[in-house]
């Protein structure tokens, strides 16, 4: 028995993000010392906890520069920690990223970077490639994160207008070793599409990338397309001399938050359903189809309480002018195709504590939210097609907030059946 369905919502997301914590997910992972010079450089939501996880067991020299989103920055103190604009990028990321590629070149043999990647670092190390602006890269930015484009697809075209992404920053350290250490935040958990993989060979192509401008039709700046017909933008790829001393270990992902938020479940009587920690796809498509399956289990034998996970991420094609993320426009379809489901509550959260352009981290339903939305003067259906689901969670006060996490292993979706 589950006396409160919120409170427990709740707990399975702190589970999920408890387990994608540097200060978990690092332990054991450092690596020995080395003659040479030690020297850390980062970007992400977690750079600067894994940052400061270093600098707490680290005993011998060390130096270097991390770069994460503003209000996310730790008290470290030999690892300076720089905070920029995300997800559309700035000037301190700009003079971040050009301050570590130039932290990184002229290493010896014998000499270690020790990179610390996470979800959100492709928008903050942003040394635009040759030739194109601050103001080129922002462009960018902005139409592929309305355009709909998937985050492999956005990473593609990000790593070919880059002087630091796409396996350029390793390749500025040879013949140093580079240790890097990830969280990742992409679903399949691939090396070369986290933080767009400054690290490690990509497979992708500038025609790749050219490609993805035609399909989404993106509008971008003459200097963006002029780069990418030229063949200097091609990015290094694997098997490339100038990587082979580069390594890649990933910490924490989004299966491992999945797996510890099952446990808790477990623990508290629950049984669980696991989707997958890879879903993709419209955010309201998912809800309505994850709403069929919450109501098809819910009419089953399956024993009560039981709990439906998933993982992954969405994407919003921007056609309304409301305030929301992806999480809250899934869960208010959720809602939608719900209608008032007794027995059917859920959660919708971003592990990195921010959903969309809203302070949320997400929110939660439960059968009564349909009604409470009605009397509060709010159409969810309309609310749903404006793209506003901000709006109404935050009416209801049924948003939650939570502030950055300082990690992130992506969406956490929950679905409670009582």
């Amino acid at each position: 028995m589950i006396d409160d369905p919120r409170s427990f919502l709740v707990s399975l997301f702190h589970s999920a993000v408890g387990a994608a914590r540097a200060e978990r997910c690092m332990e054991g992972a450092l690596p020995p010392p080395v003659a040479g010079r030690t020297v850390v450089v980062g970007a992400g939501k977690a750079a600067s906890a894994m940052a400061a996880f270093v600098e707490n067991r680290w005993s011998g020299p060390i130096e270097g520069i991390v770069v994460t989103p503003y209000g996310h920055g730790m008290d470290t103190r030999r690892i300076e920690t720089v905070e920029a604009s995300h997800p559309v990028p700035d000037e301190a990321g700009i003079d971040a990223a050009r301050r570590i590629l130039d932290l990184v070149q002229g290493l010896r043999e014998g000499d270690r970077v020790l990179a610390l990647i996470s979800g959100g670092g492709s928008s903050l190390l942003a040394a635009p490639a040759p030739g194109l602006s601050l103001d080129d890269k922002r462009a960018v930015n902005e139409v592929l994160l309305r355009s709909g484009a998937a985050i492999g697809e956005m990473n593609c075209v990000r790593k070919h207008l880059s002087a630091i992404k796409g396996g350029r920053l390793a390749a500025a350290a040879w013949p140093a070793e580079v240790v890097t250490l990830a969280i990742s935040d992409v679903p399949g958990d691939d090396p070369a599409v986290i933080a767009s993989g400054p690290t490690v060979g990509d497979p992708g192509t500038r025609h790749d990338a050219l490609a993805i401008l035609e399909r989404y039709h993106l509008d971008v700046p003459g200097p963006v397309r002029t780069w990418l017909e030229c063949a200097k933008s091609e990015t290094p790829k694997p098997g490339d001399a100038a990587l082979s001393r580069s390594s890649f270990t990933i910490l924490a992902r989004a299966r491992d938050s999945l797996e510890a938020a099952a446990g808790h479940a477990v623990r508290s009587g629950a049984g669980v359903t696991l989707l997958g920690d890879d879903l993709e796809g419209e955010a309201s498509m998912l809800g309505r189809r994850h709403a069929g399956l919450a109501k098809d289990m819910a009419a089953s034998p399956l024993p009560r309480p039981h709990v439906i996970l998933s993982g992954g991420e969405t994407t919003v094609t921007r056609t309304g002018s409301g305030k929301g993320g992806r999480n809250q426009e899934y869960l208010l379809a959720l809602a939608v195709a719900l209608a008032g489901e007794d027995g059917i509550h859920a959660l919708a959260c971003d592990t990195d504590g921010i959903d969309g352009s809203t302070p949320a981290a997400g929110a939660v339903i439960d059968p009564g939210t349909m009604d409470r939305a009605r009397r509060s003067g709010l159409q969810p259906a309309e609310v749903l097609a404006a793209q506003d689901s901000g709006h109404l969670f935050q009416r209801l006060e049924d948003h939650i907030v939570t502030g950055p996490t300082c990690t992130n292993v992506n969406d956490f979706r929950a679905i409670l059946i009582t």
